[in-house]
């Protein structure tokens, strides 16, 4: 009896002991969080329509890959690129490569394209005149006066048999290009964003894609006539993401051309802007 009873004693300390171990011991936690990484923040600049909507796309990308994208909206052309070339923009999107050139080469600026994103086919909209079978002698038409869209705008007239350019003057032709205007065309040159605000006081107006599109307009919908997709002019003047010479490499600079180039772009353009502005990624 005398060693059962030693026995139940000495289990009853060897449980007590360990249920006081038990109870002293701190209860384990959990490795506290660490602190989320600082994201980059890309600074771009960027037109309203449809290059910033566009931008909007790949904010959510380039979140998720640790990047906050900044969009500056202009509503110029002059800014973005001189904003850009003063080092207080990381890139910018909303100009084609003969437009960048010839700014750089006016304005000793040193941005290069790095990526082709879109094309927004240039369109000659109704202003006063309803039809080019209805355009009289002497009618008005709005044209951009920078150097790259006014010949291109010129094409364009000169594709609808409208007037004659001097032979090779392709990209570079101005009005004194025009070698045959037989219904005496009056060409008024004004700054490419005011154009579309004057076509109640123009016959016809000759419109960028995106100007267009900030006006309501819609070049697959509403232009007499436009560029073809296929065309020269889709190659020489798809929109493009532009930095500054030298940082055509950097981080920053191909995180933007990855995100531009997820198929929620494409996607997005082509459901948004039905035909107004092609991907070309």
């Amino acid at each position: 009896m005398k060693t059962k009873k030693i026995i139940v004693l000495t289990l009853a300390l060897i449980l007590c002991f360990s249920l006081l171990a038990a109870c002293g011991q701190k209860p384990a936690t959990a490795e506290p969080a660490k602190p989320e990484a600082e994201k980059v923040v890309i600074t771009i600049g960027a037109s309203v329509t449809p290059h910033a909507e566009i931008l909007e796309v790949i904010k959510p990308i380039l979140e998720e890959k640790g990047y906050i994208l900044d969009i500056k909206e202009f509503t110029d052309y002059v800014l973005p690129n001189t904003t850009l070339d003063e080092g207080d923009l990381d890139a910018n999107f909303f100009q084609h490569t003969p437009y960048l050139e010839l700014f750089n080469k006016e304005h000793g600026t040193k941005i290069v394209a790095v990526k082709i994103v879109h094309y927004e086919p240039m369109g000659i909209f109704p202003g006063k005149t309803k039809s080019l079978a209805d355009l009289k002698d002497g009618a008005k038409i709005a044209i951009p006066n920078d150097g790259s869209n006014e010949a291109r705008a010129l094409l364009l007239l000169e594709k609808e048999g409208l007037i004659k350019l001097k032979e090779g003057a392709d990209f570079n032709a101005t009005k004194l290009d025009i070698v045959e205007n037989p219904k005496n065309l009056d060409i008024i040159e004004m700054a490419a964003e005011q154009i579309a605000l004057s076509l109640p006081d123009v016959d016809l107006g000759v419109i960028n894609g995106n100007y267009a599109l900030q006006a309501g307009l819609n070049a697959g919908k509403d232009a007499l006539s436009t560029e073809s997709s296929d065309s020269k002019a889709a190659q020489t003047y798809g929109n493009v993401l532009a930095v500054r010479e030298g940082d055509e490499e950097s981080e920053k600079t191909l995180a933007l051309i990855e995100a531009l180039n997820d198929p929620a772009v494409k996607k997005f353009i082509d459901e948004t802007y039905e035909g107004a502005v092609v991907f070309m990624g």
